[in-house]
């Protein structure tokens, strides 16, 4: 795994081969943040990292100047990980949260600008996750929630939906709460 941008650019890290997680490939986080940065202004947004396995996008949002970052992952042994690479590129503003993301979605009273998911594509409650985040008061009025899926679903009759990116067997579908 490793940093594509931003002021820790080329850091590599290695969560070992026991880890279970599915990283979001190079390519699809270089397109992705490509197009973040012409949406947002890094520095002055709140980030809410879903399902955040290794860390790789809480890391990439932090090293573009992202200032809170909030990191939500259920397996121990994955938030341990993003809390030591945390504190070994000094990311003060990743706050790794163990937790389960639908439950977190649901209890916090925090309220973010950018909402990333990138829940298992074989989760059983994968289709829920974007009417979870949509609906409620977890994501601010005009606010960006991208949820990284498979070729197998699909959410274009979602009122917020306005785009969805290909890159290889990697999608990300764009929405916008109303504002």
């Amino acid at each position: 795994m490793r940093i594509v941008g931003g002021t820790h650019k080329g850091r590599q890290f290695h969560p070992g081969k026991k880890f279970n997680a599915r990283p979001t490939t190079d390519m699809a986080k270089e397109n992705l943040f490509n197009i973040l940065h012409h949406r947002v202004d890094f520095e002055t947004i709140k980030v809410l990292d879903l399902f955040s396995g290794t860390g790789s996008i809480s890391f990439e949002f932090a090293s573009r100047g992202c200032r809170d970052i909030t990191a939500v992952e259920l397996n121990s042994r994955h938030c341990r990980f993003i809390r030591e690479v945390t504190e070994e590129i000094g990311a003060k503003s990743i706050t790794a949260v163990k937790a389960d993301a639908f439950r977190f979605v649901g209890q916090t009273d925090q309220v973010f600008d950018l909402i990333f998911a990138d829940p298992p594509f074989d989760h059983p409650k994968f289709s829920e996750v974007p009417r979870l985040v949509l609906s409620g008061p977890v994501l601010n009025p005009g606010g960006i929630f991208i949820l990284e899926h498979s070729k197998n679903h699909h959410f274009s009759e979602y009122p917020e939906w306005k785009d969805t990116r290909i890159y290889g067997h990697v999608l990300f579908s764009f929405f916008q709460k109303d504002g």
